[in-house]
């Protein structure tokens, strides 16, 4: 499978944003303006957010309106409901992709 080079580059983000911090997940979403946010999860014990919940709140908190698409790299099985459903909130698709950057699905 071709990816666009746009959507080659929010993996590629995700990734290094994982790698960075050693994280379970990392995630990069890309705006309707064409900026991208990336993140890792969050895992304190009064606070608990996905990769793809953090970066799309980046993107909110920035003036966002809209995604048009939000990439997920994780070792475990691909996106929760909840991820999935921030996504689809925001118009957006959502690419899933082991460590290595191979999409899933």
């Amino acid at each position: 499978m071709t990816l666009d080079p746009e959507d080659s580059k929010i993996i590629t983000l995700a990734r290094s944003a994982r790698a960075r911090n050693g994280s379970r997940e990392g995630a990069a979403v890309r705006d309707e303006t064409g900026r991208t946010y990336s993140a890792t999860n969050v895992a304190l014990d009064a606070l608990t957010l996905s990769a793809v919940q953090v970066a799309a709140a980046m993107a909110i908190s920035s003036g966002a309106q809209s995604l048009e698409a939000a990439a997920l790299v994780t070792e475990g099985d691909g996106p929760s409901e909840a991820d999935a459903a921030v996504v689809g909130e925001l118009g957006g698709k959502l690419l899933v992709a082991g460590p290595d950057g191979r999409l899933r699905g």
